[in-house]
């Protein structure tokens, strides 16, 4: 046999399952015309574009001068546990023990470790679409089916109670929920997480995993709720997500954590424990920082995201063939643009899809976005408003004369 032969290794059935990104020939392309002397603006990173907190950048600073780069313990380290624990009860009114809390390498981690430690070959999550983009593919790695469930713009994206029991059945294990939500923005309220309490009651099999990485990014006064909060009798059966990437615009510190029964907390360490041990320590201390830390900027940055919002809604809903609905929290808005679906571009081409608009959007315009096929919902595109607002109000002037100028 050729020992240089490469074709001769065959790749997992496990990793074939996973397909790839729709948005890598997007980004391929925008970097191709941005080599080439072209403006690209970006609408498509999921990423705050405010530092992260003072306190957090000099706590890490100073774990660094002071040597604290070593190994610490698999699940993090006591006292960023003992303040996670802290911020659930006084965010969230959810009591946990440090032991019941585990750190990882960004809330993907958690999620990853999660279904590695429940979920069997064959067994089902359900996961209401639109989704966050890694959500299938990570149940797929899993073994896992995912079973995805449409919801639609009249009811603001959100899963219903009906909807969830009709999902439900012998092998279901787990439901996602994201609140507030990527790619829409929209964000569960007390009553809603109740009455999905109602139906979860009934299927003590079923485990829930609640993605609140958005937790602090809410507008118009809104009060955050997470299902375990509403649903205390269901603490048990409840792995609460989270993390400082957002919140705390940390996202290249990769710290995200999670809580929950303990034995599946224990069970998710084990896993991180081989594969990538502790999160970074650092990071971990500037995290630490900024959950004790002021609040101030993070206030200001969530009046500056609010604003933005609701400037890029006004100015989508006056483009023709567009319907945006107003986001909640995030920063995100989700658009449909199926009214330009079967225009004829300037080159003669149609627009057959959201994925072939962003193409078009991205050669025409000169702007990146995120078609909604990736999110499980075809038809819209996301738009991330975590850029300066001239930026913004450059996207849209450029986008709007694209379109104006389809037959």
């Amino acid at each position: 046999m050729n020992v240089h032969n490469i074709g001769m290794i065959t790749l997992s059935e496990r990793v074939q399952k996973v397909k790839p990104s729709a948005t890598l020939a997007i980004t391929a392309k925008a970097a191709e015309l941005r080599a080439s002397g072209k403006h690209i603006i970006s609408l498509s990173v999921g990423e705050p574009d405010f530092e992260t907190p003072r306190a957090a950048r000099l706590a890490g600073i100073e774990a660094i001068e002071s040597g604290f780069t070593r190994y610490t313990a698999v699940p993090g380290i006591p006292e960023l546990r003992k303040a996670i624990a802290e911020k659930f009860k006084r965010d969230n009114d959810l009591d946990y023990s440090p032991e019941d809390i585990l750190v990882s390498t960004g809330g993907k981690q958690c999620i990853y470790n999660l279904l590695q430690a429940i979920i069997n070959p064959g067994d089902e999550v359900i996961i209401p679409a639109p989704y966050w983009v890694s959500y299938p593919d990570m149940v797929l790695l899993a073994e896992g089916l995912p079973v995805i469930v449409t919801c639609q713009a009249d009811a603001n994206f959100k899963l219903t109670a009906a909807q969830l029991e009709a999902a439900i059945t012998p092998k279901t294990r787990l439901l996602f929920l994201n609140s507030p939500s990527n790619p829409t923005g929209m964000v569960y309220s007390a009553d809603e997480l109740a009455a999905l309490g109602v139906v979860i009651r009934k299927h003590p099999q079923v485990a829930v995993a609640t993605d609140d990485m958005y937790e602090k990014i809410l507008f118009d006064g809104r009060r955050f709720a997470t299902f375990a909060q509403v649903n205390p009798d269901l603490k048990e059966q409840t792995i609460t997500l989270n993390g400082v990437s957002k919140a705390y615009c940390m996202t290249g510190w990769r710290i995200g954590f999670c809580a929950g029964p303990r034995h599946i907390i224990n069970a998710m360490g084990k896993i991180q424990g081989q594969s990538t041990s502790n999160a970074c320590s650092v990071s971990q201390k500037a995290a630490l920082a900024a959950l004790n830390g002021p609040t101030d900027e993070q206030l200001e940055m969530v009046q500056t995201y609010e604003s933005r919002r609701t400037w890029l809604v006004n100015a989508l809903n006056a483009i023709d063939g567009v319907d945006c609905l107003l986001p909640e929290g995030a920063f995100y808005v989700f658009p449909s643009v199926s009214g330009w679906i079967g225009k004829q571009t300037t080159a003669g081409n149609v627009l057959t899809d959201d994925v072939v608009i962003c193409e078009w959007l991205l050669e025409e315009a000169g702007v990146a976005l995120v078609p909604g096929t990736e999110f499980g919902s075809p038809g819209q595109i996301r738009f991330s408003y975590a850029v300066a607002q001239t930026t913004l109000e450059d996207a849209m002037d450029r986008i709007g004369k694209a379109v104006a100028s389809l037959q």
